[in-house]
């Protein structure tokens, strides 16, 4: 062969090799693109996952790895009482009157018996009781010495809220301070006795602050809301307001209440405001309703995590159902499904630009999880941050626009 064909040979093979290596290095680029920005988010000790609407990982980094979910936790929370008792399920809180006119109010767990609630029920007590003697407050359907962990003892915040039987308005009160005195910040709310001396004991500046499950505070404001609203109706109490187990089989059940709001419309407040007290008012019911009362904690937990296991298929670590607890751990590969599950739901997230997101948040923590709409279906996508300062909403907004460009 003479030299310039040897020559024009080599050089053809060196432009053939040299296409495939574009080529490849092109494809390489390719796959890797769309999570490039991604992947170079989440720090060693963050992890996230993206799942195709056929529950497939699409993405996944440090995705084994447990991590703390925060609030994130209450969708596998709310996924196991939607399964468990069902959308439509309604709490209810039971009225018997005995044949001393003693009204007993028995709770079975409402997380929304709230004012408005309340004074419904009076109005229609009213309509069947002629006159109350004592008010007669049974919360035996739960253990009264439920300990959440995570929460706070001697805590003001609403969100270290105790958890119990007969509750009201979040075991919360909203108070302000007008002329050097302490008035309700809601209307529809009066500034009731135990109130008014919560507020002097811890003299906040104002807001909403929890009522302390000790010496039944909780309790006890909860029988004065409802003598409050079935005084304005005329028929007492006249007598004494006390908590006791009642032997309800001696009394006439007058009323049956079921609360207004179903199941979905509970699991789309605690997703709205991200409420641990209702979340663990929900993980009550759900371990009373297969076990039997006292709800206890434990009980709930063992719910959740038969669930997870049962169900899902996974083993998350859970102490608790809100996501206020330290020691809850889920992977973000976990969280598959989930949210595989949890999406004939998705609509009781929050939703921004196509986005239905829970987030979580604790001190150095933060997390998100949700589903991306598009045309193809629900993407899934979990976002779990344990790294300080570094915040999971750019990096669920940088996800979305991965599978929205691709």
């Amino acid at each position: 062969m003479r030299p310039k064909d040897t020559a024009s040979v080599r050089i053809t093979a060196l432009t053939s090799w040299i296409c495939c290596f574009l080529v490849l290095l092109l494809a390489t680029a390719a796959a890797a693109g769309p999570w490039q920005d991604v992947d170079q988010m989440i720090g060693p000790d963050d992890a996230a996952a993206v799942f195709a609407p056929d529950c497939r990982v699409m993405y996944s980094k440090n995705a084994d790895q447990m991590q703390i979910p925060a609030s994130t936790l209450k969708v596998l929370t709310a996924l196991c009482a939607l399964e468990r008792l069902g959308p439509d399920f309604r709490f209810e809180t039971r009225f018997y009157l005995n044949d001393k006119n003693d009204l007993i109010i028995k709770g079975y767990g409402d997380p929304l018996l709230i004012s408005e609630q309340v004074a419904e029920i009076a109005k229609i007590l009213a309509g069947r009781i002629a006159q109350v003697r004592h008010l007669i407050l049974d919360d035996t359907w739960a253990d009264p010495e439920i300990d959440i962990p995570g929460t706070r003892a001697r805590s003001l915040q609403p969100y270290d809220a105790p958890a119990g039987a007969l509750c009201v308005n979040f075991n919360t009160v909203a108070a302000k301070r007008r002329n050097n005195t302490w008035v309700s910040a809601e209307p529809q709310t009066p500034l009731l006795p135990v109130a008014k001396k919560r507020l002097n004991q811890v003299r906040p500046k104002s807001g909403r602050v929890l009522l302390s499950s000790a010496n039944q505070d909780n309790l006890i404001y909860a029988g004065q809301l409802f003598a409050h609203f079935l005084s304005k109706h005329g028929i007492g109490p006249s007598g004494e307001i006390r908590a006791a187990k009642a032997n309800t089989d001696a009394g006439q059940l007058v009323y049956r209440h079921k609360s207004a709001f179903a199941l979905t419309a509970v699991v789309s407040q605690i997703m709205a405001y991200s409420n641990n007290f209702m979340t663990n008012q929900v993980l009550l019911a759900l371990g009373a309703e297969k076990s039997g009362p006292p709800a206890t904690l434990e009980k709930g937990v063992a719910v959740l995590s038969d669930f997870a296991a049962q169900k899902l298929g996974i083993s998350p670590q859970i102490v608790e159902g809100s996501g206020i607890s330290r020691k809850n751990r889920i992977s973000a590969n976990m969280f598959g499904p989930v949210l595989c599950a949890f999406a004939p739901y998705h609509d009781l997230l929050t939703e921004k630009n196509g986005i239905f997101y829970k987030t979580g948040t604790l001190s150095g923590i933060q997390t998100r999880v949700g589903f991306v709409s598009h045309k193809d279906g629900l993407y899934g996508f979990a976002v779990l941050i344990n790294t300080p300062e570094k915040l999971a909403a750019p990096i669920a907004e940088t996800i979305a626009g991965c599978i929205r460009n691709n």
